[in-house]
């Protein structure tokens, strides 16, 4: 009889503990009001940049705007090519699609958009079918 209560009480928090690991998902827009915070923004590639400058092991950065292009964007990642492809592989890889990014969201001291580094690729997921968050519309 123990066993089944311990079981059951297992159960019933099981739910709770696995909610804690996931990360929530916001809108391109929504991250202005969640900087310093690890989460997913998810949204759609509208527009890329590569710098012109590398950074030592990773390559050249490209920047990718999400929902809304310069010169007014809402929210941007950074990410890197794969060694020996370089930028264009990484910008073939995300433009024109809704993507998820999970990180820390930061802004630049100099002020600008937020963003998150993905130094890492699989910081980067293509967004899910059906994953999009409704508009004040609700559509």
């Amino acid at each position: 009889m123990k066993i089944l209560i311990v079981t059951v009480c297992a159960m019933g928090l099981l739910p709770l503990a696995l909610a804690q690991n996931s990360t929530p998902h916001i809108t391109a827009a929504e991250a202005k009001n969640h900087l310093g915070e690890t989460t997913s923004v998810c949204g759609k590639v509208v527009d890329t940049k590569v710098s012109k400058y590398g950074i030592a092991g990773h390559g050249k950065p490209v920047s990718f705007d999400l929902d809304q292009p310069e010169p007014n964007p809402v929210f941007y990642f950074v990410a890197f090519g794969v060694p020996g492809d370089g930028p264009s592989e990484a910008t073939a890889a995300y433009n024109e699609k809704r993507v998820c990014v999970t990180g820390k969201i930061t802004i630049a001291a100099a002020g600008g958009p937020p963003f998150i580094l993905a130094a890492d690729r699989s910081q980067i997921k293509p967004e899910a079918a059906g994953q999009t968050k409704p508009d004040a519309t609700g559509k």
